[in-house]
């Protein structure tokens, strides 16, 4: 099910292209750029024609009543609603740890300047639906809007062919404080968050994982409005030794690979041995699990399994695919930890599954994915705040400083700059 690749029959290069190589055949930019202008255009009236067309529902309103999110939660699983609880806290703590301060400081008398951090006023949050429904990413993209003092919180998700959402979801919407929440689904939704409707306000920020549609919307939007980043497929990469279990790499190998048939899901190992009876560990619990043809169809096409010489020569190889999840399955793997520059989150150790991540553990699951783990970050706090810088200068020190200003202005040709400081100093001279 997974072709086995010796890195030394093959230049580190060739591997990574064949790892990163994925199926280019879905042209939709049109396709989302048309669904942009209806929805800017019509509004409410075309959110209403493509959620009958993409959802086979139609609805007059779009937002979910309060009351129906109330009972919901009211009805929801005591034991369930628990444990989202406890994730809560868990997500929380971490995420307070990110919090930053504004700055002033003074340069000398009569100069001083800093920075304020300054939360968005409103946020949107997509929830995808379709193949599975995410209550854990209502709360791993509420929780650090929350902690960064945003003000407002939205969440769209898409209706089934009842016009229903998935409870849990409601309940981890409860659960966060968000009261609005809109039946919406794929690019319309990007759009009506972007631009505004009758019924849909358009927001700061749209953050949240989607479908292809809502991916490539998002790149589209960007710029009348922010986003986290645009997400790809998931990813998952393991680095293990000749001690690891396989039992425990094809299970996780499998966490990431039933997401959808566009997941990667990629082995390096020192181990031919290891290799093979990992390959052995998925044929038999592929047998259990409900979305096993999903799973097969991804490990087919974008399973890998690669031989390297050594633990560094894996990491090597990991940080030039910079996989959105890294498990090191090896002995000591905080000894490794340093080594790796390019991942979204690392996971160390056989007892430290990504699922724990996705979950429960605190860390952020909202991860840059195909190879951008090079230059971007995993959803936080810094998220949600932008920056805006100050300077004070004072009479006697624009006195001081003009005439290097002017000079400098001068050298770039920009002679309106020079006067607004010029003109200064004249008024100096005059008194």
């Amino acid at each position: 099910m997974m072709d086995i690749i010796e890195l030394s029959n093959k230049s580190i290069s060739d591997v990574v292209s064949i790892i990163k190589k994925r199926s280019n055949t879905l042209n939709i930019r049109k396709s989302v750029e048309d669904i942009i202008e209806n929805v800017k255009s019509s509004g409410d009236k075309a959110l209403r024609g493509y959620t009958l067309d993409f959802d086979k529902v139609y609805l007059e309103n779009f937002k979910i009543a309060e009351e129906e999110i109330d009972k919901a939660y009211n009805e929801g699983d005591l034991e369930f609603i628990e444990i989202l609880k406890e994730s809560i806290k868990n997500i929380e703590k971490y995420h307070e740890n990110q919090k930053k301060t504004s700055y002033i400081y003074q340069k000398e008398l009569g100069v001083y300047m800093g920075q304020r951090l300054i939360p968005m006023d409103s946020v949107a949050i997509y929830v995808p639906g379709g193949k599975a429904a995410y209550p854990s990413s209502v709360l791993m993209n509420a929780i650090p809007a929350k902690v960064a003092g945003v003000n407002e919180i939205v969440l769209v998700t898409p209706p089934d062919k009842n016009g229903d959402v998935n409870k849990q979801i409601l309940v981890a919407a409860k659960l966060c404080g968000i009261n609005k929440v809109y039946k919406l689904g794929g690019a319309q939704a990007i759009a009506a968050l972007a631009y505004g409707t009758e019924s849909v306000e358009s927001v700061s920020m749209i953050v949240g994982p989607g479908n292809a549609f809502v991916a490539e919307a998002k790149r589209q939007v960007y710029g009348d409005v922010g986003i986290d980043m645009v997400a790809g497929p998931s990813e998952i990469l393991i680095v293990a030794d000749e001690k690891a279990n396989p039992k425990y790499i094809a299970a996780d190998l499998m966490s990431q690979a039933e997401h959808d048939e566009l997941a990667s899901s990629i082995l390096v190992t020192t181990s031919q041995g290891l290799a093979e009876k990992v390959k052995k560990e998925i044929e038999v619990q592929v047998k259990k699990l409900s979305r096993r043809n999903i799973i097969e169809s991804s490990l087919i096409n974008f399973g890998k399994i690669v031989i390297c010489k050594s633990i560094e020569e894996c990491i090597k190889l990991a940080n030039l695919i910079a996989p959105e999840h890294l498990e090191l399955l090896v002995d000591s793997p905080m000894e490794y930890l340093e080594q790796v520059k390019n991942a979204g989150s690392v996971f160390l150790g056989e007892y430290t599954p990504e699922p724990i991540g996705d979950y429960f553990g605190g860390t952020n699951h909202v991860l840059p994915t195909g190879g951008t783990a090079r230059f971007s970050s995993p959803l936080s706090v810094d998220t949600f705040i932008k920056k805006s810088s100050f300077l004070y200068y004072s009479e006697k020190a624009i006195a001081r400083d003009g005439e290097k200003i002017i000079r400098f202005a001068n050298e770039e040709g920009l002679t309106a700059h020079a006067n607004s400081i010029k003109v200064r100093l004249d008024d100096e001279e005059d008194k």
